[in-house]
């Protein structure tokens, strides 16, 4: 499991700019199962995108992928994490902790 923050880089007119080349973009990994939830932060400085995606590499190149990186209107921080426990309904996601 990831968790897949952006922050802008730029002005937010130059983010919203590339806003629905964004928003088509997390529907394709949405409808491909990658992610599970994103929005805006709060105050508008980026998002948060909550992904179940094979292994870094992997989130990796879906954020480079992203029209805002190509845009130049955003940074990711990539956290990798292991979901030992999840909320009724996403049982499919736990995780085992390695031995």
């Amino acid at each position: 499991m990831f968790i897949l923050e952006l922050t802008y880089t730029a002005p937010l007119d130059r983010v919203d700019a590339a806003l629905d080349a964004h928003v088509a973009w997390l529907e394709q990994h949405y409808a491909a199962g990658h992610f599970l939830a994103s929005g805006r932060k709060q105050p508008r400085d980026g998002g948060v995108i909550l992904a179940s995606v094979e292994d870094r590499a992997t989130a990796e190149r879906i954020t480079e992928e992203d029209p805002f990186v190509a845009a130049g209107v955003c940074e990711y921080r990539i956290t990798e994490f292991v979901a030992t426990k999840t909320a009724p309904g996403l049982e499919g996601y736990r995780e085992q902790l390695p031995a």
